[in-house]
């Protein structure tokens, strides 16, 4: 495994597919990493759906809009994860939100995803978080129940090329120490 910098700083938006399939162990080892991710109070408010069907594939697609970039990579790359959220679970006690931001799902979903991102990306998968979707059609499409949303998607397969990382803000551009 590279170096957990490397990893960080090499990770990409991949779009495009190598047209090869991804070994079981490695769809174990990103599912593992998911599983692992830290939650609110442990609530561990995700849930994957595992997208390899090319007719279900193309029914996710369809909820793209029109010149989404990642439309082709919902096709192309051999595995889909759907990033589910349970709600009114993370960040609740006692069936009530206990912070400013209400339902925390989103930042627990955040965490999973970029786990699943780094993994993939350490094991020489790329991935695109894809978030500009139909969110209550493709929930449809993946008969997700009542209760839960589908948050993300995420192409996940060998890049057919690399890129370059694009340009970074320096790090006193947004750190600030005691107040803002």
């Amino acid at each position: 495994m590279a170096d957990f910098m490397e990893i960080v700083q090499g990770r990409r938006s991949i779009r495009e597919y190598q047209d090869r399939e991804i070994p079981e162990e490695h769809l174990t080892t990103i599912l593992e990493a998911i599983r692992w991710s830290p939650s609110w109070a442990n609530t561990q408010c995700w849930e994957a759906i595992v997208i390899k069907d090319p007719a279900i594939k193309q029914k996710v697609r369809e909820t793209l809009p029109p010149g989404n970039p990642s439309s082709k990579a919902i096709m192309e790359a051999p595995v889909v994860i759907a990033l589910c959220a349970k709600l009114t679970s993370a960040g609740y006690k006692k069936g009530e939100a206990t912070t400013k931001f209400g339902d925390w799902f989103m930042y627990d979903i955040g965490i999973a995803t970029q786990t699943l991102c780094l993994t993939a990306h350490s094991l020489n998968l790329g991935t695109v978080i894809v978030g500009l979707f139909n969110h209550d059609t493709a929930k449809e499409v993946l008969r997700v129940p009542q209760g839960y949303e589908v948050v993300s998607l995420i192409p996940l397969g060998y890049p057919a090329q690399e890129s370059k990382a694009p340009p970074r803000k320096g790090i006193g551009e947004f750190v600030h120490y005691d107040s803002f």
